[in-house]
């Protein structure tokens, strides 16, 4: 099995806010494994990244947090959300889509190059 990429820097705060949107509200670790699944197993979540980025997040007002139960019955910290995430995950959204166009011409081969 090959080795799991890190999470780039710059889209952990966008796969965030994607999973959150997606799924509801989640603690940390599901967040966590959320994106791992997504991404085929092929990206590894520091948790060392993931919880400073969330407490970002939260500090700027795109997700809330409220303690509660997980499915095992501990105590953890659930993300969700805000009205102020939703319309930062798109913005965040377009400017990927725009990054990922301007590198395909990039990495597209130019007509008549071998």
């Amino acid at each position: 099995m090959a080795d799991k990429s890190e999470v780039w820097q710059g889209t952990l705060a966008l796969m965030v806010l994607r999973t959150l949107k997606t799924m509801g509200p989640l603690h940390g670790y599901g967040i966590a494994r959320r994106i791992e699944q997504t991404s085929g197993d092929a990206l590894a979540v520091n948790y060392g990244t993931l919880y400073p980025a969330l407490l970002k997040l939260e500090q700027e007002g795109y997700i809330a947090a409220e303690w509660g139960v997980s499915d095992n019955n501990r105590r953890a910290r659930y993300y969700r959300l805000t009205r102020a995430g939703r319309k930062q995950l798109e913005r965040e959204q377009r400017g990927w889509e725009q990054m990922s166009a301007i590198l395909a011409r990039f990495l597209t081969p130019e007509k008549g190059s071998i």
